[in-house]
């Protein structure tokens, strides 16, 4: 009887260990080529994502051009001397270049996107702040006095464009 139990351990043993071992290969195998899977298909996505996040950059950069003051009231000119009008105008030609860029937020990263809005409420701000000063008594005043703050310092979008920059080269 003790001999029928050793035998068949002679045999169950090795059978049981060749098992395990099969099992393990097999099952790190199969980890591999789904990782492989994974891989590749990431591969693939971003070879179809990378042009459209780039576009996203180019057209968020164009974005913060347009709104930086010094172009902003070239390309925006006042339609009456009021200056209060013209400040609406400003600020609803910001909004919508901003509207027509918001779906581009899905292309670009988190904290960029915050930048960008930042930049985008800094310059309204900006403008707001040169419509409450004193001197500022009509539309043409407004937009010396805009221009004269921003001789002492960069606009808002300056710093915004200088992250952007760095993400774009951080994604080669």
């Amino acid at each position: 009887m003790e001999e029928q139990i050793l035998n068949l351990l002679m045999y169950t043993i090795p059978a049981v260990v060749t098992g395990v071992i099969a099992f393990l290969f097999f099952r790190e195998h199969m980890t591999n080529e789904s990782k492989r899977r994974h891989f590749l298909l990431t591969k693939d996505l971003q070879k179809e994502s990378f042009p459209l996040r780039l576009q996203a950059y180019e057209r968020m950069s164009l974005f913060l051009e347009r709104i930086k003051p010094q172009s902003l009231l070239t390309r925006t000119s006042p339609t009456s001397s009021n200056k209060e009008d013209y400040e609406n105008l400003l600020i609803a030609t910001i909004e919508q270049e901003f509207e027509h860029n918001l779906t581009q937020q899905i292309y670009v990263s988190d904290q960029c996107w915050s930048i960008i809005l930042a930049a985008k409420n800094a310059t309204i701000q900006l403008i707001r702040k040169a419509n409450m000063n004193e001197k500022t008594d009509s539309a043409n005043k407004l937009r010396e006095v805009v221009l004269t703050e921003l001789m002492d310092k960069p606009a808002p979008s300056n710093a915004a464009l200088s992250y952007m920059k760095k993400e774009v080269g951080e994604m080669w």
